[in-house]
């Protein structure tokens, strides 16, 4: 199946896949595998229920923009790291007994945009499983410090741990060792939480046209090479009431955009590369580097109201890191969509940074590489929920 493909965008089909199959190409040289999609022959429970927890994930090499919106097939491929900072925790139950799926968010009964989306993975997990039961999904967030702000990247944990959660309740929880099959799932709600179904450094598959079971994420720091990098999270509101499907929607039409999408297969093999040999300095600069021309890509997108989505202490954090950088000590700030930021650096200066951030002002959360989504005790995740 090939998804739809922009016709502004048809150009770039060739160059992306061939940019696809190399790095493809060069996993497998690192001994970095994925396991085929399922096969999926069988029905799934109508009364399955489950619980999952995936933690969020910062962008290094970002993305913005969906060729597909109906299957959120990415322009371009995208790589991130989790943060343990934070977690989503969600159960899901199927329930022949209920009329129409139910979610309750953060305490909230979910409606309008937000349960849609819910409604979309759930749908696609009832028809990999050959069945039309509604679900009940309860899920919250829950972040150190108690503040997430704009762009921690909750969304993405949100959509890992809800595919997670509906596949075991469907299928079992055998079925959520394919990486591929769950990855697949978790994109279907934000784009991103493919990643953070995989954990750790993980890249996100994606091109122009790509076959839904072909846009999946994979895991790159498969051997704990970067047991000794740091993350610390600086949460920052938004306070233009920032929607990042806007910033979706936007991102394709700024002149900046093919640019930054054709040179995506040189920084994602250097980025490989330097996974691979440890190297978190270079995905520390490429984060950093990335998250300006995505706030570019961001900013001219828009005809009349155009995305501001950095707020002031934005630029002092990115000047914090280039003085911390001058006095020896290197760090370097990435953002997402929102201006919520968050500091990369190695442990043995974590206390120098979080001491000249707080400084400044700033709440400073420490933590360290998140792992894959995964499943908890549905009767715990009940009492941490409290239903």
């Amino acid at each position: 199946m090939i998804t739809h493909i922009p016709e502004a965008y048809a150009d770039t089909v060739a160059p992306m896949r061939a940019a696809h199959e190399e790095i493809v190409n060069t996993l497998k040289q690192y001994g970095i595998t994925f396991p085929e999609y399922p096969a999926l022959d069988r029905p799934g429970n109508p009364r399955g229920a489950a619980a999952a927890l995936a933690h969020p994930m910062q962008g290094v090499l970002k993305y913005h923009g969906l060729a597909d919106w109906a299957w959120r097939i990415a322009y371009l491929p995208s790589i991130s790291v989790c943060n343990s900072a934070g977690y989503t925790l969600t159960f899901v139950e199927f329930d022949p007994a209920l009329s129409e799926d139910v979610a309750v968010i953060g305490g909230v009964t979910a409606a309008g945009r937000a349960l849609e989306r819910v409604k979309q993975s759930l749908d696609a997990v009832r028809r990999a499983a050959h069945m039309t039961t509604r679900a009940r999904v309860i899920s919250k967030n829950v972040v150190r410090g108690g503040k997430a702000g704009k762009g921690l990247g909750t969304s993405a944990s949100g959509s890992a741990a809800l595919a997670v959660a509906a596949i075991a309740a469907a299928f079992g929880a055998e079925s959520t060792q394919n990486t591929r099959f769950v990855s697949s799932m978790a994109r279907l709600l934000a784009g991103s939480g493919c990643r953070s179904a995989t954990g750790g450094v993980s890249l996100w598959l994606s091109y122009p046209g790509a076959a839904p079971e072909d846009s999946f994420a994979v895991r790159l720091d498969t051997h704990n090479q970067l047991a000794d990098m740091r993350l610390i999270t600086v949460p920052i509101d938004s306070r233009i009431g920032l929607r990042t499907e806007q910033a979706h929607a936007d991102a394709p039409n700024s002149p900046l955009f093919k640019c930054w999408m054709l040179n995506r297969r040189t920084e994602i093999l250097e980025c490989i590369d330097a996974v691979q040999a440890g190297d978190w300095q270079t995905i520390g600069r490429l984060a950093e580097r990335d998250s300006i021309q995505l706030h570019a890509v961001t900013m001219t997108g828009g005809a009349d109201h155009k995305i501001f989505a950095w707020e002031p202490e934005n630029l002092t954090l990115f000047r914090a890191c280039n003085d911390l950088r001058a006095s020896g000590a290197p760090v370097y700030a990435s953002t997402d969509t929102g201006p919520t930021a968050v500091l990369l650096t190695h442990r043995d200066y974590v206390e120098r940074v979080t001491s000249h951030v707080r400084a400044l002002g700033f709440e400073a959360i420490e933590s360290e590489i998140g792992g894959p989504a995964r499943l908890v005790d549905v009767e715990q995740a009940r009492q941490e929920l409290e239903f």
